[in-house]
């Protein structure tokens, strides 16, 4: 860090009079704090390190009050981050004379995933693990720690056996089919040749225990009649918001439009659930020629690659073996989130390109099965199904303790986004920063990985496309290096109102034409779902804007 970018960095945290999630303040007016180990090992913890700034004094908006002894100060951390934190932390410092008061910025590196967790020695792993949460550190809890040093070595809890099943309760017409496809696939596998007890050992569908024969997680789960019988929770959810939080409430007081769990081995549990999904989701429909197709409001190729990924890549280890995958549909977004974090040397930056397997057993199962293509490639497909559909590229989050796959439904390039974008034509931006700016006015921030996906160039063309648009003031740069991320600059305008009809004029024009809307009719006009049709012919009833006729499916609303 240098002296300039250490500068903005103290005028930013006056700026917003607070602490940042990759930076903590600190007085040192009056010595070295005491227990530095939680910042430095919980910068260590995370994706990209931290900072941590000494000579400012929170309390007094962090107003510049100096570092005591910066010299003895700087002495002093470098000896706790080397010889008092496991691994060893060589941090790099910064020093800054502002009013004549000393100002240290100190950079704690992130690690890699296989030296964490980073821990205080004289505290132990369990007690002197900490993450950052926000602008606070927090201990870490068993499961995160296991999460880290498990990843030292490969997981083999899809290979572990279920005491309680047996051989009969795999489906013995699915093993067959499988063990066929094997031998048609590899002519030359000499061990597809051994009996089919034998066959199933080799695959670790099943393990030899004292003499009997017993499925593995990955094989009840691949071709089990039901795994749920002994895995209750590894199933999929599906919840349906009625609105854009999950306290927004239906008219009659309702949370859920809809609430499903889907069952069984994981082939036909994945069907379901994704076909469920595409169900519920709202469609738009496009004339060609005599026919009508009907497009999805998200692509079916991105919500299959995100359930089968959850499936595949989830941590069946016994911490969470209780936890289920869920996947949430609300008015403006779906969620899908899959039990444990990123394994082994991916991060969310690297997703596309890295490449680790938690479950080697069972991915080996869906691979044959053709339920997931080339290892790696998800991410990729993921992204560019929602670029095809002009939606922004999905939200990757890892939380450790779980992994996110956010898809929002707002199209880039609505005509109000481009009316808006016209006011910088005469500016000298591509179509990448077009992209950007549109990005910017439906998102708060946008990182050099997030410019990356959305436009699918690599990190030094970002760099230099982001960097343009500060330079004609389009958007603003906060934090520097790895740590930054840029804001719009100039201001979001009310979208324009095109044309000037809302779902209730739709629906009341319909039924002065039509003379009456049925809940079938409703659904088509407003390319809504049959429950949603419901709540909203229901709610303009109950509002005397229109009068119910009929019940049951005869039922259909007038004008009152």
């Amino acid at each position: 860090m240098t002296q300039e970018e250490l500068q903005e960095l103290i005028s930013e945290v006056q700026q917003h009079q607070s602490e940042l999630d990759d930076m903590e303040v600190k007085s040192a007016h009056k010595g070295t704090p005491q227990r530095l180990y939680e910042p430095i090992s919980a910068f260590a913890n995370s994706t990209s390190g931290g900072v941590i700034l000494f000579g400012l004094n929170e309390e007094r908006n962090y107003e510049i009050v100096g570092v005591g002894d910066s010299q003895r100060l700087q002495e002093e951390v470098s000896q706790l981050a080397a010889a008092e934190m496991t691994p060893p932390l060589r941090p790099s410092f910064t020093v800054v004379e502002i009013e004549g008061k000393a100002v240290v910025a100190v950079e704690i590196p992130g690690l890699t995933a296989e030296q964490k967790p980073c821990f205080y020695k004289h505290a132990g792993m369990h007690k002197g693990a900490y993450i950052r949460v926000g602008n606070t550190n927090r201990q870490m809890t068993d499961y995160e720690i296991f999460g880290y040093v498990s990843a030292r070595t490969q997981p083999t809890f899809d290979e572990e056996t279920i005491k309680e099943a047996s051989l009969d309760d795999l489906n013995k017409d699915r093993l067959q089919n499988y063990i066929a496809a094997l031998k048609k696939s590899r002519p030359q596998a000499t061990y597809l040749n051994k009996s089919f007890e034998q066959i199933l050992a080799q695959l670790r569908i099943v393990k030899d225990v004292n003499g009997i024969l017993i499925p593995t997680l990955a094989g009840l789960l691949m071709f089990g009649d039901y795994p749920q019988a002994f895995e209750s929770q590894l199933v999929i959810t599906f919840l349906q918001y009625y609105g854009s939080t999950e306290t927004e409430k239906t008219p009659r007081g309702e949370r859920f439009l809809d609430n499903r769990k889907f069952e069984g081995p994981i082939p036909e549990m994945v069907e379901s659930a994704i076909n469920y999904v595409m169900s519920s989701i709202r469609k738009s429909s496009l004339i060609e020629g005599l026919y009508r197709r009907d497009i999805p409001e998200y692509p079916e190729e991105a919500i299959r690659e995100a359930v089968v990924n959850a499936v595949a890549h989830r941590d069946y280890s016994h911490f969470v073996r209780g936890s289920y995958i869920q996947i949430r549909l609300f008015a403006d977004r779906i969620e899908i989130q899959s039990p444990g974090g990123l394994y082994g040397n991916v991060t969310e930056d690297t997703i596309e390109e890295e490449q680790s397997t938690r479950n080697r057993v069972l991915m080996k199962f869906m691979e044959d099965l053709h339920l997931v293509e080339n290892r790696g490639s998800g991410t990729r497909t993921m992204i560019d199904a929602m670029r095809k559909a002009n939606l922004e590229p999905p939200k990757l989050k890892d939380k450790r303790t779980s992994f996110w796959v956010t898809f929002r439904s707002h199209t880039l390039m609505r005509p109000e986004s481009i009316a808006w974008l016209n006011q910088f034509a005469s500016l000298p931006i591509n179509d990448h920063q077009r992209l950007a700016m549109v990005y910017l006015r439906n998102n708060e921030q946008i990182t050099n990985s997030d410019y990356q996906r959305l436009n699918h160039v690599d990190s030094v063309i970002a760099n230099r496309e982001l960097s343009g648009l500060i330079q004609i003031g389009l958007i603003k740069q906060h934090k520097t290096k790895r740590w930054a991320f840029y804001t719009l600059n100039v201001p979001i305008e009310k979208e324009l109102i095109l044309p000037p009809q809302t779902d209730e004029e739709k629906v009341l024009a319909y039924v002065q034409k039509q003379g009456s809307i049925s809940r079938l009719q409703c659904r088509i006009l407003l390319n809504i779902s049959d429950i949603q049709a419901k709540y909203f012919l229901q709610k303009m009833h109950r509002a005397k804007k229109l009068r119910l006729m009929g019940r049951g499916r005869g039922a259909k609303y007038v004008l009152p």
